[in-house]
Parts: structure tokens; sequence; C-alpha cells
């Protein structure tokens, strides 16, 4: 890693902010030092400059001493990797370029790249027809996450777009492994959860089609008609909205008793 040498260090954001070197958690405690960290972590190997980092901290009204105080973070931040050993002489982790900073990390050792990895890996075997693997894969991916992004983070406007953006990942990942669950006819194992989503993602109607896929397809007519009638409810009260055409005629095939239910596919990246 770095300029001279290799060092065994991860950083992860799907969840808690943390740096772990060696197996020890060496993350900065001051939070704006840990908002400095993350937006350097979310743009790993991309020069984050000074005016954004302001901007992430103080927003559009920074103090006169802005560029100065950046620079006591940079310096603790520094600090810190050298006590840990993750910044020696001769290798250089955190590096000062023209107009701000840039934090070099190595493949798999930032957590939300070798999630993006994955999930690009699991859409590859499910659209080769081996939705097997694809679940595998994508189930090891979400079992990635241990919370929130950045839960331990005050976030600025440039870090709140990375957590959506992730976020929104995140969900494309359960919905593939969902569909090849599905496709794998595991829909009484999927009931419990799929409930538990649409509780979550109320408006997802995705997520509510699968939840009458899987409990028709278990022999739960009535139960699928009840997730049905309940997902037209709530898109009349929160939008003023039917569902869409496609569940339409997915309760007319539960109705139909024996119609095909296709499970639908997950949206398109």
């Amino acid at each position: 890693m770095g300029n001279g040498g290799t060092t065994v260090v991860r950083y992860e954001i799907l969840g808690s902010l943390e740096v772990i070197h060696e197996g020890r958690i060496c993350t900065p405690t001051p939070p704006k030092v840990r908002t400095v960290l993350a937006l350097l972590v979310m743009r790993a190997n991309r020069v984050v400059l000074v005016d954004s980092i302001i901007r992430e901290l103080w927003g559009d009204d920074p103090a006169r001493s802005a560029v100065t105080t950046v620079q006591t973070y940079i310096y603790h931040l520094r600090k810190l990797f050298a006590k840990e050993g993750i910044e020696t002489p001769d290798r250089t982790v955190l590096e000062s370029r023209a107009r701000g900073y840039l934090l070099r990390v190595e493949p798999g050792q930032l957590d939300a790249e070798v999630f993006e990895t994955m999930l690009d890996q699991g859409r590859s075997h499910i659209e080769s027809d081996r939705p097997e693997e694809g679940a595998e894969v994508l189930r090891r991916a979400l079992a990635m996450w241990t919370g929130p992004v950045g839960a331990n983070v005050t976030f600025g406007p440039a870090l709140e777009a990375h957590a959506i953006h992730l976020q929104e990942q995140w969900i494309r990942a359960l919905e593939l492994r969902i569909q090849a669950d599905i496709t794998l006819g595991r829909h009484r194992e999927l009931i419990g959860e799929l409930r538990y989503l649409v509780g979550t993602y109320p408006l997802n109607e995705w997520f509510h089609r699968q939840l009458i896929v899987a409990l028709s397809r278990s022999g739960r007519r009535g139960e699928a008609l009840q997730a049905y009638h309940h997902l037209r409810r709530v898109l009349s009260e929160e939008l003023g909205l039917d569902p869409s055409p496609d569940l339409q005629r997915l309760q007319r095939e539960v109705l139909a008793a024996g119609g095909p239910l296709r499970p639908g596919l997950a949206r398109a990246s």
C-alpha cells in the first residue's frame, strides 16, 4: 500500500465510520475530524478540495479561520495515522495536493467499494441465469452493512449525497437478491422479510409486489389479496394514487387462482 510497503488497514462506512488497522479500531473521536475523514474516505483516491471540506463542515458561512482549522484537522488525522502505524516516513496515505488532500486507499480496503463490486458480480450472475450464485454473493454483500451509512458522522451536503447513493445501492442489492430467491422457489422463506420491508418502505411498490407473489405462491391467496388492498390504501392516503397497472394485473392473476404470478424483475440499474 502507498509508497513503500504494505499494511493491513480497512476503512468502513457501511454503518459507523471506522478505521481498522491490524485488528485495532483507530477511528478519530472529535466529530469534525470524523467528518473530514468520512469525506476523504467517500472520495478515496480523489482530491478533496479544501473549499469542499469547509463547505461540508460549516456550510456557506465559514469562519475566517476555516482554512487554518481544516489544516489542524488534517494534522490530527496524520498524527493518528502515524501513531497507529498506518502512515510511516516511507509510506504516505494522506497526501497533500494543490488546494486539497487525497486519501490513498488500495483495492479491498474500503467496504463501500467492495460492496459495489459484489453488487455488480451478483447482478452478472443473475443476468447469466445463475440465481444461486447471485443470491449467495448478494447475501454476503448485504451482510457487510452494520447500520446507516456513516452513523457516527455529522453530514454536510456532499456526504449526504454519497449516503443516499449507497442506500439506493443497498436497496438495489436487496431487490436483486429477493428476485434470485423467488426464482429459486424460496417463497415461504421470504414472507417475513417482505412483510418487514413493506412496513419499512411503504411506498416501494416492488417490495409489495414480491410479497403478494410470495404469499400467493405459498397457497395464501387471501393474504395476498389483503396485501394488495393494503398497498392500494397506502398509495391512496399518502399520494392520491392507484397501484401501477402491473400490480393491478397481478391482483387479477391472484383472483384468477392459477395465473402465472410473475414475480417481476428488480429495477433496472
